[in-house]
């Protein structure tokens, strides 16, 4: 019987073909089990009743279809045979029998297995209202997820009440399946976005909605996730942002509360410029304008919120107290002295505090037309030549509207800065001068001759290719480029004395000359300038809208500074590189960047390169740092692994690979100084590989994605480096410290050693318990050996056990580690002592887990093969 007392339908839970399914299946032969499963359905009368009864069945470690099981496998082969028989599939009344007595089934299975049976059943078939109903009745349940899911399988969503089905997903945070759930509907798609917004609404209250699903309390909203996800929805289906008018507005608020503080906290945004970007900010917004009054009484006081107040006219009643009364003095004074200028520029004198630009103003040319660019050309494009390279564009503030295209293109010579506007230069309809000007960059970024130098250039390089498709690829064939935010990481951090080479330290918590007020420290490009040259950069006019033309004078004059000074600062760096701890290598531009068509070629940010400058180099990919051709055996395979892969470097050592590990608090560059000395490939993720790779050999520098677990990673580099290993290799190497020499000892040794160390007293040897605390062990706790290890030859060295008594004083060895119950066990004949660290290791099945593991990489012969899985 059923569990709901429904008849079996004849089936016998002594199955013949069950029973030796389930035999073939804890044997794990599954090319037995798979031919057995085969031949026997063929066999069957009926095999899709006999699937239903396999899943019907209670509780007999078939599982339901969580991963690897044998209903998954099952079911899998019946499906096979529907397609392979599809004139003996059932239809009408049988068919529908069949289809009801899976839905109860389906409830109880797993995910997985939905869209086999679903087709093995034809459910997309039938009567839309018993899916219908059988998902109503999971949602009833208190099942959200998997009537989410058995409705996206059967496209059942246009039929569904949208919200009831959506929001306890949201609620419990599954937004993937809610974006599964919209997917290729773009009617729910703008459902969604318009349920989303309602919850930013400022009188929205979750618990109004919360009490209305079953088992489905959170107190509060993740509502950053589902600001992400609004956004990324408005760009993926390219959805209109009017129907999300909340979301909009709460993101041009988080820009307000950004603009207040750089201006009043910072202090690092004009008059000006704060009041250009707050007026396009809150434009026609009633409610953005009040919460800018509100903001304003905060930063700034009464006096500055009534002049913005007044300038939209605000009602006095939606105001903070008082500011009705600053509104109407403040119009008293308009009627007398005018209405007050709310874009009046900073009057106090900063050029003391900061770089200035050494040539005169009119060595600044503002280039507008094609024509223009040619006459530069001869300035720019010649051998030689070194150029500093900047690049300007609106800021987004995390508006809507894609990635921000260059307004401005600087480019500095000796004596001359050209500014480029791209704006005029990229009009619409200028199609043969858009192409012209892609080939004046490609010219330049090309030109192996010319020194090209900028800070962080990869972010200015990809939104030029945004701008416009003509410079799609112009990245792919830079040559002769040196990032000095590459350099800048290797300089010394400074301290409050001065520099050698006649860098001096500006103090930029002090207030500086006639700067206003005190600033924060520098950063970025500003502090390497100040570093070196002494005073820092002006970011003032960094933020600006330069899409407005014509550009301020200050823009103008900030533009020319922040391409003119990486001359200078380059210049100042090759007169005396030892005294910053730089070398010439370092401040060489590499000939060549990527070749065209290399993998994430242009997301790479770019870097000197240590090798000689007449030697080609390339940034390699991630999968294609190195690609050796032979084999290389585990214990000739030499690696050091930073301090963000300590895991990594854990499970290669299990396989006998000479491992260095760097320690938390080391810096990355140690990784680079041991490769050198001790000949060692690099492992390293992340930011570090851009400085590492340069500072190495040419693919002796490996990047691990250091989003996959360290065992997937192990893999990984195993295969690529094409690395053997072999059983004796396993455990060849000491896990904690990398030695590669053990020492063997047997149990009736290890006995008299706890004995003499303490570790043992006359009661406690005879009951076989520890004289320390139990916990002190935990964090010793040994790594196992394999069981009957005797029959493999480990890949290491062996101290003598007679040579013991004379070692003893000289081993560390840690036997206080040893759990007692160890000496009583009969499987365990020896222990094995690390020489080096003294950590303990008995035999055990941790062997035949790690071999489990490495199945791929392992170099098995078949006797050794069958020798292994008999053991386990």
């Amino acid at each position: 019987m059923l569990a709901d007392g429904s008849p079996r339908h004849g089936f016998d839970e002594q199955d013949p073909l069950l029973q030796k399914l389930q035999s073939f299946w804890a044997m794990k032969d599954m090319e037995k089990l798979r031919e057995e499963t085969r031949v026997g359905v063929e066999a069957l009368k009926d095999p899709l009743a006999w699937l239903l009864d396999v899943l019907e069945a209670p509780g007999d470690g078939k599982g339901r279809g969580k991963g690897h099981s044998l209903a998954s496998h099952v079911v899998h082969e019946v499906q096979l045979w529907t397609k392979k028989y599809p004139a003996e599939q059932p239809s009408g009344l049988k068919l529908k029998r069949l289809q009801a007595r899976i839905f109860p089934t389906l409830a109880r299975c797993h995910t997985n297995l939905l869209g086999p049976l679903i087709s093995i059943y034809q459910l997309h078939a039938a009567e839309h209202h018993h899916l219908l109903g059988h998902v109503d009745y999971l949602y009833h349940q208190g099942k959200f997820k998997e009537a989410a899911i058995l409705s996206i399988k059967l496209n059942l969503q246009p039929e569904q009440e949208f919200e009831k089905m959506c929001v306890p997903l949201l609620l419990k945070d599954k937004t993937d399946l809610v974006e599964a759930y919209v997917e290729g509907h773009p009617d729910l798609q703008r459902q969604l976005l318009q349920l989303l917004d309602s919850w930013f609404d400022p009188s929205f209250q979750i618990q109004n909605i919360t009490r209305q699903y079953q088992g489905v309390r959170p107190e509060k909203i993740n509502y950053r996730t589902l600001n992400k996800m609004v956004f990324r929805f408005l760009e993926k289906y390219k959805l209109d942002p009017a129907l999300c008018p909340n979301v909009i507005n709460q993101r041009h608020l988080g820009t307000l509360k950004y603009l207040l503080h750089k201006r009043f906290v910072e202090k690092t945004m004009t008059q000006e410029n704060w009041a250009d970007h707050v007026q396009s900010t809150v434009q026609g917004s009633q409610w953005l304008q009040e919460q800018l009054v509100h903001l304003l009484v905060r930063y700034c006081g009464l006096e500055a919120a009534a002049t913005w107040a007044l300038r939209y006219d605000l009602p006095a009643d939606k105001l903070p107290y008082g500011t009705g009364e600053a509104m109407e003095t403040l119009r008293t004074q308009e009627r007398r002295e005018g209405a007050p200028d709310l874009t009046a520029c900073d009057s106090k004198d900063r050029k003391e505090s900061y770089y200035q630009l050494p040539i005169p103003r009119d060595a600044i040319l503002f280039l507008s037309t094609w024509k223009e660019v040619q006459k530069c050309q001869e300035h720019l494009l010649q051998p030689g030549q070194v150029v500093g390279i900047d690049m300007e564009w609106r800021p987004s503030f995390g508006a809507v509207g894609g990635k921000p295209r260059v307004s401005v293109v600087q480019l500095a010579v000796w004596g001359r800065v050209f500014l480029l506007d791209m704006l005029q230069l990229l009009k619409p309809g200028g199609t043969e001068d858009e192409a012209a000007l892609a080939s004046f960059f490609l010219a330049l970024f090309a030109h192996p001759a010319i020194t090209k130098l900028g800070y962080g250039m990869s972010g200015d390089l990809r939104n030029l290719a945004v701008t416009s498709a003509a410079f799609r690829d112009v990245d792919k064939q830079l040559c002769g480029f040196l990032d000095l935010l590459i350099v800048h990481k290797q300089l010394p951090k400074c301290s409050g004395e001065a520099r050698k080479g006649g860098c001096r330290q500006v103090d930029a918590l002090q207030p500086q000359g006639g700067a206003q007020g005190s600033r924060l420290p520098e950063k970025g490009l500003s502090l390497l300038v100040q570093d070196v040259l002494g005073k820092p950069l002006d970011k003032m006019e960094q933020l600006s809208n330069w899409e407005k033309r014509p550009l301020r004078e200050e823009q103008v004059l900030y533009a020319a500074s922040d391409a003119y000074c990486l001359l200078e600062v380059y210049t100042k760096l090759l007169e005396n590189p030892a005294a910053l701890s730089l070398t010439l290598d370092l401040l060489a531009a590499p000939p060549r960047r990527a070749k065209a068509g290399e993998a994430k070629a242009k997301k790479l940010p770019l870097q000197p390169t240590a090798l000689s400058p007449h030697k080609e180099n390339s940034v390699p990919s991630p999968e294609a740092a190195v690609s050796p051709l032979d084999t290389v055996s585990a214990q000739d395979f030499r690696v050091v692994c930073d301090n963000m892969l300590q895991g990594l470097g854990r499970y290669l050592r299990c396989l006998g690979v000479d491992v260095r590990i760097l320690d938390n608090d080391d810096e990355h560059r140690k990784a680079a100084e041991i490769a050198r000395k001790e000949q060692r490939l690099i492992l390293t993720s992340g930011l570090p590989y851009q400085t590492l790779q340069s500072q190495v050999g040419e693919g002796r520098c490996f990047l691990v994605n250091c989003s996959e677990k360290a065992q997937e990673q192990a893999l990984r580099v195993l295969k690529h480096f094409n690395v053997q290993v072999t059983l004796a290799d396993v455990f060849s190497r000491c896990q904690a410290c990398n030695c590669n020499q053990y020492l063997k000892i047997s149990k009736e040794k290890m006995v008299e050693l706890m004995k003499h160390r303490g570790c043992l007293t006359g009661e406690g040897a005879a009951a076989g318990k520890l004289t320390d605390d139990p916990l002190a062990n935990t964090e010793l706790q040994p790594i196992e050996l394999a069981s009957r290890r005797p029959i493999y030859n480990l890949n290491c060295q062996w101290l003598d056990e007679s040579s013991l008594d004379s070692e003893l004083a000289l081993l560390p060895l840690r036997i206080e580690a040893i759990p007692v119950g160890m000496l009583s066990r009969q499987d365990v004949a020896d222990f094995y002592c690390c020489s080096q660290c003294g950590k303990v290791f008995w035999e055990g099945s941790h062997f035949g887990r790690v071999v489990s593991q490495f199945q791929e990489v392992l170099d098995l012969s078949e006797e050794e093969s069958q020798r292994f899985y008999e053991q386990i």
